[in-house]
């Protein structure tokens, strides 16, 4: 493996990183509708669990449905 090959795997998974970080962050902010965590109700703090929930299993669904089409 020479520098460049792993320079460029360094790079990719930098990358991947911190696309996943923004990603969740879009979600997390998503399922609280924009309001700040001090401002959420229960009912707001529970929803916003019962969401991510969703989305969690909905990202299990994708993996599995990708590894089923390999």
């Amino acid at each position: 493996m020479n520098a460049n090959q792993l320079i460029n795997m360094i790079i990719r998974q930098i990358t991947r990183q911190l696309v996943r970080r923004g990603v969740n962050a879009g979600i997390d902010y998503a399922t609280r509708r924009g309001k700040r965590r001090e401002e959420m109700t229960e009912e707001d703090h529970e929803a916003a669990a019962r969401t991510r929930e969703s989305v969690k299993r909905a990202g299990q669904a994708s993996r599995l449905a990708r590894r089923i089409g390999r």
